[in-house]
């Protein structure tokens, strides 16, 4: 469990990125925090491995203050997958993998056979284990962002919108493979996005923030959705349009679900509707 208790961030130019923020984070889920630019969100995923201090407050996980963690083994402790996967250029796919590991001082060979079962964990062939970064695809780079995240087997996964940079179809497949990740590995994930969608889709808790981290609401996505907290979360979510302005339309063939464009979403069947 993750626990922030009364945190705030001031950066040095004055900037309060981040204003007594209070949250739970659960073992064994995936929490999101969404919002828009300047909401926070990123500053409040940094500061659980240290990349940046708070100002004050408290950040505990499983009852220890991370102040009380070396900043380094902190980091190393606990996986990170960023935008643009920042896979380092030279160094081989597997050597990529196998990097936190061996810093660790795990023995380079049995890194390199972890980072390979690593690969097919990821679903990406070994094949690929001897190429660069650069003779990827941006999804391929993602996959292995994810594998190299996953390597020392961390308890806790940070995803700091890692899919914001790659193509709607393969941002599609990254994030059904998220799902299956968290199924058979059972993580804790802290995931960043700005996409709602993207946050119903992979939440178990999802926390939709406003400027400087203020909490607008906290709740699974069907909690949020059958009631919004405020007029803001409403406006975010997108209650009265798009997909989750949903109305019946009578067709020849029977009733169908459409959206408020007029898309067909789903058809009835019995009373209920069904993609």
């Amino acid at each position: 469990m993750i626990e922030f208790r009364s945190v705030s961030k001031e950066f040095p130019d004055g900037t309060v990125a981040v204003e007594d923020f209070s949250l739970v984070i659960p073992s064994r889920k995936t929490t999101v925090l969404v919002g828009s630019s300047g909401s926070g969100k990123t500053t409040l995923l940094r500061m659980i491995n240290r990349m940046v201090d708070p100002t004050s407050g408290a950040i505990e996980i499983d009852g220890e203050s991370i102040l009380d963690r070396d900043p380094v083994q902190l980091r190393r402790s606990i996986g990170y997958v960023m935008q643009n996967s920042g896979l380092l250029p030279h160094f081989k796919v597997i050597d990529n993998v196998a990097t936190v590991p061996v810093l660790s001082g795990v023995p380079r060979r049995v890194a390199r056979e972890q980072a390979l079962e690593l690969l097919d964990t990821v679903g990406l062939t070994r094949d690929l284990a001897d190429r660069y970064p650069s003779q990827l695809s941006g999804g391929q780079q993602q996959r292995v962002g994810v594998a190299r995240g996953l390597a020392a087997n961390p308890n806790i996964l940070l995803m700091d919108e890692p899919f914001g940079a790659v193509d709607p179809i393969v941002r599609a497949e990254l994030q059904q493979e998220t799902i299956r990740l968290q199924r058979d590995l059972d993580k804790t994930v802290v995931f960043v996005t700005h996409d709602i969608d993207e946050a119903f889709l992979l939440g178990d808790q999802v926390v939709i923030l406003e400027t400087g981290a203020r909490v607008a609401q906290i709740g699974s996505p069907s909690e949020i959705t059958e009631n919004p907290a405020n007029e803001f979360v409403a406006s975010f979510i997108g209650v009265e349009r798009g997909k989750r302005a949903l109305s019946i339309k009578k067709t020849p063939r029977g009733s169908v679900v459409v959206d408020s464009e007029g898309r067909t979403q789903g058809v009835l069947v019995d009373g209920t509707a069904a993609p």
